[in-house]
């Protein structure tokens, strides 16, 4: 399966199917444009501007939003209802998790989430092997806390997003808040689009992959 970074919290998943998935697309109100970009399916964590821009997503895809069990031509869809705040979304409301089956990867999108790091919500979330996580803080967890649910979900890949980026008008931390409470040798960096395989995991470390937007 590949994965290309489209900035923000938006991803564009493709299954070797060709299914292909974007999560949360955003508005150019971000302070960035989003790419131009088609999709079979659209997943939206919340419907806040810079995560539910679905009408920027060509190939008139299926918007799933809620939580359930989906399936769009082999690729299974979890989504698993959270929180967007440590207040059980008194603060922010409601968070969507999304976990998708793509060539027998598990890969887990966390959304905007803000709650604490749980037993329970850890094990409905297991196994994952690529996690995509905010790490910004103000709105969603912080640094400290993604690397809290890194330490107890223990992907083989993480792939930090909802982070300071150039134009966005959000004020949160740089990714380097995250990435520098990991050793130097664990942290790549510098690509817009990784192609995973099983063969690529099951390894004994974690990876943190920090991705370039994809530019049009």
């Amino acid at each position: 399966m590949k994965i290309r970074y489209l900035g923000h919290s938006s991803f564009q998943l493709t299954e070797s199917t060709g299914t292909t998935i974007v999560t949360d697309p955003y508005s150019d109100s971000l302070g960035c444009a989003m790419p131009k970009v088609s999709a079979d399916a659209v997943t939206v964590s919340h419907h806040h501007y810079d995560h539910d821009a679905v009408e920027k997503i060509g190939g008139k895809p299926v918007v799933i939003d809620k939580e359930g069990n989906y399936e769009l031509s082999g690729v299974e869809i979890n989504s698993i209802k959270s929180f967007h705040d440590p207040e059980g979304g008194k603060l922010r409301g409601e968070n969507i998790i999304f976990k998708f089956s793509m060539d027998g990867i598990e890969v887990c999108h966390l959304g905007d989430i803000g709650e604490e790091c749980s037993t329970e919500l850890i094990e409905s979330l297991l196994p994952v092997d690529v996690l995509l996580i905010p790490v910004g803080g103000t709105y969603t967890i912080d640094a400290e806390q993604a690397k809290e649910y890194v330490d107890r979900i223990m992907p083989d890949i993480v792939i930090p997003m909802h982070y300071r980026e150039k134009g966005k008008k959000l004020d949160i931390d740089r990714v380097e808040e995250f990435t520098d409470l990991f050793d130097e040798e664990e942290v790549y960096s510098d690509v817009d689009e990784i192609d995973i395989s099983r063969e690529d995991l099951g390894g004994d470390s974690t990876k943190i992959i920090v991705m370039e937007r994809v530019e049009d």
